[in-house]
């Protein structure tokens, strides 16, 4: 599969983070758990040079527990912070505020050195389309503050947001990078709903990760949809298509209504907690 997806608006985002980058004292990016590589837009370290990082592991509950402890210690060794949180329930919220202050310390301790007080830190939220960021404004800021939508894209433009005297958000639109070098990544994005549907074909999409599930959880698929698992994903698929009485006229099988009932049960959790990129690895694939 090759997939790009880099609407014009994308553009403009980058462009206008470029230009907010020297207002900030730290930049909190949000990753999805179950691809917490795949799901780092690269062009935001270049970005946050110099700047005190935080990254939140967002989804943390879709996503295989072994795993996100593992990645949340990938990222602290890398020199980052790191939290996993749920945005949507509020999960590993609270420990946020005293984790950005701990970043921050440095700046606080300039600050005060000049005699600047409560000054308060501005963190820009960053991340990529369909990973959460206005959920978790929400939920951090305890009110609905950001537009939400479980489409990429929902938000356009840039808003500040004060949290309380010492913290203040700047959301941003998510943003992808012009091209993706390495397919896989594009794959993985488009799995979680990060690359609009309507650029993707849905049964080759769900044919990849019947692939995968197979490989790395085993009898996941023949507990959530009852079929045998086999090495041959298209007789998967069919089996599913029957399974939930997915129907064409003339009682033809409907694979492209299976395809999507995989992929969305896989997006919401229904086949089980699924990480799909792993830390072992993770040196050589965040090099490529």
């Amino acid at each position: 599969m090759n997939l790009q997806w880099y609407p014009g608006h994308m553009t403009k985002a980058k462009r206008m983070m470029q230009e907010d980058i020297k207002l900030i004292d730290l930049i909190i990016e949000l990753v999805d758990a179950r691809i917490p590589l795949s799901s780092r837009n690269p062009d935001i370290d270049e970005l946050g040079k110099n700047k005190a990082r935080l990254i939140l592991l967002n989804k943390s509950d879709l996503a295989d527990e072994r795993y996100n402890e593992q990645w949340s210690q990938y990222f602290k060794n890398k020199g980052y912070y790191a939290v996993k949180v749920n945005s949507r329930s509020g999960g590993g919220l609270k420990s946020i505020n005293g984790v950005i202050q701990e970043a921050c310390r440095e700046k606080i301790e300039r600050d005060r050195r000049r005699g600047i007080k409560n000054r308060p830190i501005r963190a820009m939220v960053v991340g990529i389309p369909n990973v959460g960021k206005s959920t978790f404004i929400n939920s951090f800021a305890g009110k609905a503050c950001a537009k939400t939508g479980n489409k990429p894209g929902v938000t356009k433009g840039k808003q500040w947001i004060r949290l309380n005297k010492s913290v203040e958000l700047l959301d941003t639109p998510g943003i992808l990078w012009p091209k993706f070098e390495d397919q896989s990544v594009g794959v993985k994005l488009a799995m979680i709903g990060s690359i609009k549907d309507e650029v993707v074909n849905a049964e080759e999409l769900s044919l990849e990760l019947l692939k995968m599930l197979h490989g790395h959880y085993e009898g996941v698929l023949a507990n959530r949809y009852e079929i045998e698992e086999t090495e041959d994903t298209v007789k998967m698929l069919e089996r599913i298509a029957v399974k939930r009485q997915c129907l064409l006229k003339g009682h033809e099988l409907d694979y492209e209504k299976a395809a999507r009932i995989v992929l969305e049960e896989f997006r919401n959790g229904k086949i089980g907690r699924i990480t799909l990129e792993y830390p072992d690895g993770a040196d050589d694939e965040n090099d490529q």
